[in-house]
């Protein structure tokens, strides 16, 4: 397996076909040490390392803060970026190819990760029912509250069919009586 890692770590060739390093190119100005580092063999994980300070440099030189033209800075940020997304893909496929090959050496092993992804998931997703279920019970309670203290005896209408009539009659004055 220690074959298959060539490329990743220091001390070992790269396996993509694409040229590793290199010094900072025009408009693309590098930490101190990325220049020294990119002139020998690197892995794939020294490349993303520095094609990552390069894009943080690019950013926050003092070449681009002063600089005037806009154009030129626009096109160095952008290549710098490019380079890491190229370098991150890379490494992408590396992983990819890892687990490939792992995946037909140890097939079971792939079986056991993907049993514990699913239980892990499965748990936190009775975590986030029970969590709801709380919610529910709160706002069902709130509810039963606010409505319990707008429905109180004196409101209710009496039952019958002249309710509504005796409710009214009641509220009204007594009538004023004649004098015989």
């Amino acid at each position: 397996m220690a074959s298959s890692m060539s490329g990743m770590f220091p001390g070992q060739q790269p396996t993509g076909g694409h040229p590793v390093g290199g010094p900072s190119g025009p408009g693309q100005p590098g930490f101190p040490g990325t220049a020294a580092r990119a002139q020998g063999n690197n892995t794939l994980v020294d490349e993303l390392e520095a094609s990552f300070e390069a894009c943080f440099a690019s950013l926050v030189s003092q070449d681009y803060v002063n600089g005037t033209d806009q154009e030129e800075i626009r096109t160095g940020v952008d290549q710098c970026i490019q380079k890491f997304l190229d370098v991150a893909r890379q490494t992408e496929c590396f992983f990819l190819q890892k687990r490939l090959q792992l995946s037909v050496q140890k097939p079971e092993q792939v079986v056991k990760e993907d049993v514990s992804e699913l239980r892990n998931e499965l748990q936190r997703k009775e975590s986030l029912v029970q969590k709801h279920l709380g919610k529910l019970h709160h706002w069902q309670q709130v509810l039963e509250d606010v409505s319990g203290q707008h429905r109180k005896p004196s409101d209710l209408p009496p039952p019958g069919p002249l309710a509504f009539l005796e409710q009214a009659s009641a509220s009204l004055p007594p009538a004023p009586l004649k004098p015989n």
